[in-house]
């Protein structure tokens, strides 16, 4: 294995971890094709096949979940050994990899936008994750540092600190009865078709909080994956959703869409900056934890005033 390169271990690590190559391929930010070429000649280097595709789902050979727990110990000694680097060199340059939940798109770019402002040396990496569980898998192997998140995953030793309010909203179409309404009563979501998240989701979990507390059940009528396909709907007039106030910026300045007052809301959660405690913050990282820390309640505070 004296040939393999470390591109093709962290592509291998990806197709891995989601057992998908077009997933690999979109987080890595490559075509699908290129992604098999890299594994091919991974494969051929070793000699024997690390992936079964013979069936419709890919799977992990025997090869491959040897090669793949040697892989993910090289590639965590590669990141300690660029945090070393960058602290010989300060904050002036070095990486940074950052992973969030879905629904911290709407802010979390123009963040890091504003940090980097501050620190142009710094190679920032932001990873798109659907759910927790994806994050705690990426942070547990050591791809990123910090996360960006609602609920702190559980069940491992993590630093969670929380710097600013979480919202979450019942967002209607802008011609929906109820922004006729001075404070829509909780017992009239009953008779209301939801367009929902999927379960383990915060805005999922959100929902779940809501209802609950007022003893109610939702009526499903739709489950989506996206909070923009959500969005859409429900602009459509195809139903309501509870969702996070943070994804509702555009839509609201141009009255695309409705936030009535209801009896019990806003559900109030917290975002939260999540680190592993195994491990230690390079530089940048640990200035990006200050940062958020430091100034994002006020920036969110600025940007959804609502």
């Amino acid at each position: 294995m004296k040939n393999v390169t470390l591109r093709q271990l962290r592509i291998f690590a990806a197709v891995a971890r989601d057992l998908s190559f077009v997933r690999a391929a979109e987080k890595l930010n490559l075509s699908p094709p290129a992604v098999s070429m890299q594994i091919k000649e991974l494969e051929a280097e070793i000699g024997l096949p690390l992936f079964d595709r013979s069936s419709r789902r890919v799977s992990l050979t025997t090869v491959g979940e040897y090669v793949l727990a040697h892989t993910r110990r090289v590639l965590v000694a590669m990141r300690d050994a660029e945090d070393m680097v960058a602290r010989f060199r300060g904050l002036k340059v070095g990486p940074l990899d950052v992973a969030m939940v879905s629904t911290a798109k709407y802010f979390l770019p123009r963040m890091l936008a504003d940090f980097r402002a501050d620190h142009p040396g710094v190679d920032i990496r932001l990873r798109v994750c659907n759910n927790r569980d994806e994050i705690a898998g990426l942070m547990q192997e050591g791809d990123v540092e910090l996360a960006i998140m609602g609920r702190p995953p559980q069940g491992w030793r993590t630093r969670a600190e929380p710097f600013a309010m979480h919202p979450h909203v019942l967002v209607t179409a802008a011609d929906h009865r109820f922004m006729q309404m001075e404070e829509v009563p909780a017992q009239a979501l009953a008779d209301e078709g939801f367009i929902v998240r999927e379960p383990g989701s915060g805005t999922r979990a959100a929902l779940d909080e809501y209802m609950h507390a007022h003893h109610l059940r939702p009526r499903v009528a739709m489950q989506m994956s996206s909070n923009e396909a959500i969005k859409q709907a429900v602009m459509s007039g195809m139903g309501v959703a509870l969702l996070s106030l943070h994804t509702l910026g555009l839509e609201l300045e141009h009255k695309l869409i409705g936030t009535p007052h209801v009896e019990g809301l806003p559900v109030m959660h917290r975002w939260h900056v999540v680190n592993n405690l195994a491990k230690s913050l390079s530089p940048a990282a640990e200035a990006f934890r200050y940062f958020v820390l430091e100034r994002g309640e006020a920036f969110l505070a600025s940007h959804f005033p609502g």
